[in-house]
């Protein structure tokens, strides 16, 4: 049997951010999925303070402060935009506080540091973007990671970023750096990605210079090939390389104590220091991890790639270094394409069983969570963990193990046995059709469960025997004098024999005097924006109010116009693809450059669809961005929104799609296993895929065919 390579078209990508969800979550009976924040920007994290205020991180590197839980207007607390880079799964991905704040007023952040180590450019070294070459999936645009320490004073962060630690080497858009959180022991956890490719197998045969991460045995700009290779993907096994380093937390969490977290001092970057530190190694995509309250033990979602998601689970972490085995194995077995690449480190873990630690729980792409539920199957990334503590909440979910699948869009409860650990054979669905999860906490004064929805912009909170406000009207806009029709209908009760009771808010004061009726009529005679909201209440006293409704008086919505690409354009990997367009307002005539912001999205569709914002370009009429290597079924969406001046917004798109070609798979004899990006099969097989990207062809050795080995 001959092993080819060739470079053509595919990438696949279970990415722990981008998609979208349409339709009315379902929890089990009594509770409600809630709107807390609105109006906030690809958040990704949120913390709660002892004191009430709330901090949301956003991936543009923005952190901002609420209040309290009754807040509707934060405060920034931080802007690292210029040394946050935000593109494809990039970005300020890790918050959290200070156990003792506000007291020791300390704010710590993980993010994707717009540096760039192989030049040493930057920040900016590429300003939120990946040009063509090196494309961003083709070759990667090298950066590196960062943890800092910020420091509060009041509601805005206070004298200058105190950098930890910057030792995450990341090549290619996904994978990046992860989570962070306090253990029970006063330790700081931190998780980071190996910033490998996931559309082939990369061993570190890939980059411009190759190789760019320098790591060993080749150097940078050297050439990597099995069995030596020690860079790619496995940089998540750098403990185990055959010259004994240099160590990395990719694909690693790792624990730092008191002195390393308080210290004015960074911290060291050697590999001795940081092995010393790891807790956990052999992680694809660690992208969130929890902490059980009552044993201090590590529990950690690790985003797969073409088969299975892990949680994984260190006991003691202060116990030594546990080997999770990505990505010699993933979901417990050998992961067959990188098996099939004849690397020696894959290898001498295979030589040796019980090397690596299967994970506690897992579940395939191709399966449901629980048999029979409605959680589609398909694309999957586990993205949040939480562990319920005591609340509102009924008994059994007493030490039960929360955790949610951003592609599947669905939260699962795993429930606690005799002994107090989770189950995973008792797992019932808890948030169907959840609005795009990806961090789950506690608050920690009601014991509810929050979650961050990246795609909506929304902080949800799910309350258990709480009603559910919900507003709509029509018009939204027009001149005045304005009369808008307003309906509370849709408001949801917790028990079916509950009575609800409505007050409006009306003119935006913040005051529910406005109208006690279910559909009011309001007409509002003096120009402005108005905020109005509804405030539900059953007869058993709990209220809850509605996401608001911005009523435009005397001013009409502007309207976006896409002048470029035409559309019967098609791309190729590379491609450079140029943009124009323009706005009107009935107010104001021609918007302005400044009134425009540009979405770049992706679609993917293996079976289930979701969506990766990969590119942001705010304030420009026209523009460019390279098409990105994908694998197929996939297209790109072009959004444009004008923003008038009373903040008023409109939006068009237009979908672009690729050029795709087949190809046809051939093994003499026929009938032998070939590994083509994500796909195993035997020969003949074909396969679509978009024109100019890359594959990596594996012919796993020896194999059989009647009786003969082939090598």
């Amino acid at each position: 049997m001959k092993r080819r390579a060739t470079t053509l078209a595919a990438a696949f990508l279970i990415a722990s951010l981008g998609a979208t969800m349409e339709g009315a979550a379902t929890l089990p009976t009594g509770f409600q999925d809630v709107t807390v924040f609105t109006g906030l920007t690809h958040p990704t994290a949120v913390r709660f303070a002892r004191d009430g205020r709330v901090f949301v991180a956003e991936k543009s590197g923005v952190i901002k402060v609420f209040p309290t839980l009754l807040s509707t207007t934060p405060t920034i607390f931080a802007d690292l935009s210029s040394e946050v880079d935000d593109y494809w799964d990039r970005g300020l991905l890790g918050l959290e506080l200070h156990p003792d704040f506000p007291t020791t007023p300390y704010v710590y952040v993980l993010y994707s540091y717009d540096f760039d180590p192989v030049s040493g450019t930057g920040p900016p070294a590429w300003g939120d973007n990946c040009p063509s070459p090196p494309g961003a999936t083709t070759n990667g645009c090298t950066i590196s990671a960062r943890l800092s320490r910020l420091t509060a004073n009041g509601n805005q962060m206070t004298g200058t970023e105190k950098v930890l630690l910057e030792s995450w080497g990341q090549q290619f858009p996904s994978h990046s750096i992860g989570d962070l959180l306090f253990g029970p022991d006063g330790a700081l956890y931190v998780s980071g990605g190996e910033g490998a490719s996931f559309n082939n197998v990369d061993y570190g045969q890939y980059g411009s210079p190759r190789n760019p991460l320098g790591d060993p045995p080749s150097g940078k700009g050297g050439t990597q090939a099995p069995p030596t290779a020690e860079g790619g993907a496995l940089r998540s096994q750098s403990l185990l390389r055959a010259e004994g380093g240099p160590a990395l937390p990719s694909g690693a969490v790792i624990r730092l104590d008191s002195s390393d977290v308080l210290s004015n001092d960074p911290l060291a970057g050697s590999g001795v220091e940081i092995a010393q530190r790891i807790v956990a190694y052999g992680l694809r995509n660690p992208f969130r991890f929890t902490i059980q309250p009552d044993t201090g033990s590590v529990w950690i979602g690790d985003v797969g790639w073409t088969k299975w998601e892990e949680i994984n689970r260190i006991a003691d972490p202060q116990s030594g270094h546990q080997n999770f085995g990505w990505p010699c194995y993933e979901g417990g077995d050998p992961e067959p394409a990188y098996a099939g690449a004849n690397l020696a480190i894959c290898n001498n873990l295979y030589a040796e069983p019980g090397s690596t630690v299967s994970p506690y729980f897992s579940y395939s792409h191709s399966n449901k969570v629980i048999p029979g539920e409605a959680c589609p199957t398909g694309s999957s990334s586990v993205t949040g963990l939480a562990f319920y503590g005591g609340g509102g909440y009924p008994a059994s979910y007493g030490g039960a193990l929360f955790f949610g699948d951003y592609s599947r869009r669905c939260i699962w409860v795993m429930f606690a046995d005799a002994t107090g650990q989770p189950d995973p054979s008792q797992i019932l669905n808890f948030v169907t059709g959840a609005a795009t999860p990806v961090d789950l906490e506690i608050e920690p004064n009601s014991g509810d469960l929050f979650y961050v929805d990246l795609g909506g912009g929304t902080v949800r909170r799910v309350q258990y025997f709480a009603p559910t406000a919900v507003a709509t009207a029509s018009p939204t806009s027009g001149g005045t004098p304005l009369t808008v029709h307003f309906d509370g209908s849709g408001s949801l009760k917790a028990r079916p024999t509950d009575t609800l009771s409505y007050a409006w808010d009306l003119d935006g004061d913040g005051n529910f005097n406005d109208s006690t009726a279910v559909k009011p009529t309001f007409t509002y005679t003096t120009a402005g924006s108005y905020r109005v909201r509804l405030r539900v209440t059953d007869n058993h006293g709990i209220s809850n109010v509605s996401d608001p409704v911005t009523i435009s008086a005397g001013n009409s919505l502007p309207t976006a116009f896409i002048d470029t690409p035409s559309p019967s354009l098609t791309w190729r990997v590379g491609d450079t693809i140029s943009f124009s367009g323009h706005a009107t307002d009935p107010q104001e005539g021609d918007l302005p450059a400044s009134a425009l912001t540009w979405n770049v999205l992706l679609h993917h569709c293996p079976s289930t669809c979701h969506v990766h914002p990969i590119q942001t370009i705010p304030g420009v009429a026209s523009g460019s961005f390279a098409a990105p290597d994908h694998e197929y079924p996939s297209w790109l969406e072009l959004q444009l929104t004008a923003t008038d001046s009373a903040q008023l917004t409109s939006s068009q798109s237009a979908l672009i799609y690729p050029q795709t070609t087949t190809l046809t798979y051939q093994s003499s004899p026929t009938g032998l296993v070939l590994v083509s990006g994500t796909r195993i099969s035997a020969t003949p097989f074909t396969d679509t895929v978009i024109v100019g990207s890359q594959k990596t062809i594996v012919a796993a050795s020896p194999q059989t065919s009647g009786g003969i080995p082939y090598g």
